[in-house]
């Protein structure tokens, strides 16, 4: 997984002596910060803003797994990929107004633990 390196754009750095598993942590942790600390309903700009950069890391995470050079087993691509199109789901619902925030925290928080060996993502 290397999807975070186009987040650089929006002040997702890290420094030289960090791993692309530490910004891919990283990148996810912002994110899941900025779904924790917004409201749960898309009635107000930050949970809106939330669900978007979410949608949008997903996504890119998403053509990343698609790339022939991706170099992760196979399996885990598939499961990455399906919870993808799941967080890209949810995010248009929760944007429609048809659900909450807290199955997207869950799943950034999912893969968070796999990116520091603490269980599958």
């Amino acid at each position: 997984m290397n999807a975070v390196m186009p987040l650089n754009d929006h002040g997702y750095r890290s420094s030289g002596l960090r791993t692309a598993r530490d910004a891919e942590y990283d990148a996810f942790s912002r994110v899941t910060r900025m779904l924790r600390q917004s409201p749960r309903q898309t009635d107000n700009q930050d949970t809106i803003l939330a669900v978007h950069t979410n949608t949008e890391l997903w996504t890119l995470l998403a053509f990343d797994l698609a790339e022939p050079g991706n170099a992760l087993p196979d399996t885990t691509k598939a499961g990455l990929m399906s919870l993808a199109g799941f967080a890209i789901r949810h995010g248009h619902a929760v944007m429609a107004g048809e659900a909450a925030t807290d199955p997207l925290i869950d799943i950034n928080m999912t893969v968070m633990r796999g990116l520091r060996g603490e269980g599958a993502a």
